[in-house]
Formats: structure tokens, sequence, C-alpha cells
């Protein structure tokens, strides 16, 4: 029999003392978390809205007419470029083009591929 606690000890005190640090860790992620994903949520839905406005009201872009690419300026449309690793005459290596990965479009410069700018 324990006297002057009525069964509780210094073991039960600390329990109760990391419970309530827990718990009040566990709030203050909980709203981080919460926080986090509203302003995510509110930053896309905006950038959305000013993305239509902006397609809706913009002119279409000069350099690709609206489209958002444009033929491949380094290959020309081949998908391939000769390339050699030293100046040598002889051996040149027919490569994948590194601007458009051999699609024979890139994407514009102007307007970021958007067709507006």
């Amino acid at each position: 029999m324990e006297l002057g606690g009525g069964g509780r000890g210094a073991g039960d005190r600390a329990r109760r003392q990391l419970q309530a640090v827990g718990r009040l860790l566990a709030y203050l992620g909980g709203g981080f978390v919460l926080l986090t994903a509203a302003s995510s949520v509110t930053v896309r839905s905006l950038r959305a809205l000013s993305d239509a406005n902006q397609r809706k009201f913009a002119q279409p872009c000069g350099a690709c007419a609206g489209k958002g690419t444009y033929a491949c300026r380094l290959c020309k449309g081949s998908t391939t470029i000769e390339w050699s690793p030293m100046y040598d005459p002889v051996f040149i290596n027919p490569c994948l083009c590194p601007t458009c990965d051999g699609t024979r479009a890139q994407r514009c410069l102007n307007c970021l591929g958007k067709g507006y700018a």
C-alpha cells in the first residue's frame, strides 16, 4: 500500500505530461497540414482562373501563331543532327536532336507553349 499518492506515482504524471505534449503536437501538425492543403488549393484555383482569363483576352503569340510549338530550328525537322566529338570530317555521327528529342517540333520560347503572349 502506497502512502500519499492514492496509487499515482511519478510515472503516471510523466505519462500524462507526454500525452499532453503529444496531443499538442498532433493539433499543431494537423493544423499545419490543413493550412498547407488549403493554400495549395487556393493558389491552384487562382492560377487556373488567371490562365483562363488571360487565354480569353490575350493576343495569340506572334512567333508560333497561337499553336504553342514550331518546327525545330536545330535539326530543321529531320529529327537528327550531324555531330562529331572532335573535328573529324571522315567520322560524323547522326545523333538524335537534343532540342526536340526527335519530335520535329519544339515548344515556343516566346509564349512557353501556351499559344498566347
